[in-house]
């Protein structure tokens, strides 16, 4: 793995004084503006905006031609089929259209193909099977929208199809139905594009409702859970879905749901989206993968508390078995190329991995490699695979373009899926080798700070706290991850049998307790008495009645002073903010002076100058002393820079305090 390169914000963060008039927080205001948000009217609708966030489900294109039939079907008294997905959108998605017309007197029957059998989405032997079981209309949930072939069947054996999804369209080859519902076809209205699928299928059923607020009620929680689950931006109304459904499993989780929490250890007291996505999902998810979606199904649809239990203590144990085989897998991925230097997408294939845990395991090798990675599970001479993104780059359209190697693909941008045969697996590996050269989006640091923390009562326990009002977290609503740069680490301690990092870190007179999963001290070079650079995301810790800020660390590394000294030496005043805290003293300009003999000449670049530091000095402060000495004219170079420069004389006494760089670091100090 390559060593990670840091983005560190060294301007000051323009806070609009509006925010703090209206009573947020230092921190919490700085967070929201980083965020674009400038008024309190703004904050409010992003704390708290309520149902005039929900837009209207009519204007998705197909809808009120979806409504018609469904609502043929409940007045007639049809055999309905729910056709969904086996990941946690599709099964969530299921059981709210389920149960949604099982209400309204109809028989319904739910259907999730077998991940392992059958492979995702629509396939015309299961069409077959539900047309002899009576049903005359299909509706699709998160599935559907590339089932050119299978709707053709069904029309062909006389069953409707209602398509509803959320994926990816090809406007040049949509299914024939009777209604598609598809946030992302062309010509559609609708304003959010970032539906889960099961924010699509509540759509659905506020349309054959005729509003939105009992529906809400009754099926908020399982929007919730699918929408976290499938990693859609949490704005807008998403956000308000989540939030709203967070509300509705606090209060009055359903049987299965409670259960689950019970089961797994999960504190429910304290539900956030990331309860969501990091116990409750995964579990859910486990039952698709291993081919048995039909017991989370079952759990979510379960009013029986003896039921729930029983599949709860099914699905968790479904669960230990998928991570056992994920990491199975991932060691086997990871030696094939642990001794290679890979510059393209990954592309792993073999016949022993199982298919519903390749998508965990090219996640991982995807954030290892800095890499797309795609791992096939083969089958005799057709492979099926799961591809996973890195730094943007466009897996939809990547498959598009190498789409003649491919029996079928489907997905999204970040996340897809492929069907292959063996003998096209070389020239779909160089294809898409050839795409990613021509599209190689531009490199990203892997640590993005956010913020920087030059003054550590900005992590008051009253400021940190503030932060709550930002959740639900997620995706185009992460967790601010802010940095400290240049601070002492005091103690290091493994925790967890050895698997994690607990630190203790002091920025001036100011202590931080701090810890770092499946991290050790050994693996990250660090030792006590270290300066070193922290991201992190801070958050209360209560433990015994002592209410203290942790910071719950993303990276840390030795402190790297290289950018902040390379802007010093470079004059850039917007680092002004950040150098104040190196604010060199009459005793520091002594000690350098002193340290210059007559052939001392500043270095060529940052790098030689941070060389040059006199020791026990901070390089940022020791640069900020050679910019004040040229400034003073006691240092100067043919071409005025620092760069390079050499000790001169002047006349009379040389004013450092009056000094422009002095006078406006002091006074950001």
């Amino acid at each position: 793995m390559k060593k990670k390169d840091w983005t560190i914000p060294f301007t000051r963060p323009a806070v609009p004084h509006e925010l703090l008039s209206a009573g947020f927080t230092p921190l919490l205001s700085t967070v929201l503006a980083l965020r674009g948000i400038k008024t309190a009217a703004e904050a409010q609708t992003l704390i708290s905006g309520g149902e005039e966030l929900l837009c209207d489900p009519m204007l998705m294109l197909d809808v009120d031609k979806a409504r018609e039939r469904i609502l043929r079907a409940i007045r007639d008294g049809e055999t309905v089929a729910v056709y969904g997905d086996y990941d946690v959108d599709g099964i969530t998605s299921t059981c709210l259209v389920t149960d949604y017309l099982r209400r309204k007197g109809i028989k319904c029957v739910p259907y999730i193909p077998d991940r392992n059998e059958e492979g995702y989405g629509l396939n015309c032997a299961a069409l077959d099977t539900l047309k002899a079981q009576g049903v005359s209309l299909v509706i699709t949930v998160d599935c559907g929208i590339t089932a050119v072939e299978e709707a053709a069947h069904a029309a062909q054996i006389g069953v409707d199809m209602v398509i509803t999804d959320h994926h990816e369209c090809r406007p040049d080859a949509l299914p024939e139905v009777t209604a598609l519902v598809d946030c992302k076809r062309d010509g559609d209205t609708y304003p959010n594009k970032n539906l889960a699928g099961v924010g699509v299928a509540l759509k659905l059923v506020c349309a054959c409702e005729g509003e939105s607020s009992k529906m809400l009620e009754m099926y908020g929680d399982l929007a919730a859970i699918g929408t976290v689950a499938d990693v859609m931006p949490l704005t807008g109304e998403n956000r308000f879905l989540v939030r709203y459904g967070l509300s509705r499993i606090a209060k009055a989780p359903r049987p299965g749901i409670a259960a689950m929490f019970r089961e797994s250890g999960t504190d429910a007291r304290h539900l956030t989206a990331s309860t969501i996505g990091f116990s409750l999902a995964p579990r859910l998810n486990a039952a698709g993968r291993l081919g048995q979606a039909s017991v989370a199904a079952r759990l979510l649809m379960s009013r029986d508390e003896n039921e729930a239990a029983a599949l709860a203590k099914e699905l968790c144990e479904l669960n230990r078995q998928r991570q056992s085989i994920e990491t199975q897998i991932w060691q086997e991925a990871n030696d094939i190329i642990k001794d290679s230097d890979p510059q393209e997408p990954i592309v792993l294939a073999s016949d022993r991995w199982h298919q519903g845990v390749i998508g965990i395991a090219a996640s991982r090798l995807a954030e290892q490699y800095s890499l797309p990675a795609i791992i096939i599970c083969l089958n005799g001479e057709n492979g099926k695979g799961s591809c996973r993104s890195y730094g943007g780059f466009n897996l939809f359209e990547a498959l598009s373009a190498c789409s003649e190697n491919l029996t079928g693909f489907g997905g999204h941008a970040l996340a897809a899926g492929l069907n292959i045969r063996r003998d096209r697996l070389d020239r779909f590996r160089e294809a898409l080798a050839a795409y990613y050269r021509r599209h190689r989006p531009a490199p990203l640091p892997e640590v993005c700070c956010d913020l920087l923390i030059t003054d550590p009562s900005l992590l008051s326990v009253e400021n940190v706290r503030s932060l709550d009002m930002l959740e639900p977290y997620g995706n185009a609503n992460p967790k601010p991850i802010m940095c400290i740069c240049g601070a002492t680490l005091e103690s290091a301690s493994e925790v967890g049998g050895g698997k994690h990092l607990r630190m203790r870190v002091r920025l001036g007179a100011s202590h931080f307790e701090c810890i770092f999963f499946s991290h050790t001290a050994r693996q990250l070079g660090i030792s006590e008495g270290d300066s070193v650079d922290i991201a992190f995301t801070p958050q209360i810790n209560e433990f015994r009645g002592n209410v203290t800020v942790q910071l719950v660390t993303a990276a840390v590394r030795r402190h790297d002073p290289t950018a902040l000294c390379s802007a010093i030496l470079a004059g850039d005043e917007s680092v002004n903010w950040a150098a104040a805290a190196y604010c060199p003293g009459r005793a520091d300009f002594v000690r350098v002076w002193r340290a210059m003999d007559k052939d001392f000449a500043v270095g060529k670049d940052a790098a030689d100058v941070i060389h040059q530091c006199i020791a026990g000095m901070p390089p940022e402060k020791f640069c900020l002393c050679l910019m004040v000495l040229r400034e003073t004219g006691l240092l100067r170079s043919e071409d005025g820079g620092i760069y390079s420069s050499r000790c001169a004389s002047i006349s009379g006494k040389a004013d450092l305090e009056s000094t422009h760089l002095i006078r406006a670091l002091r006074a950001l100090a």
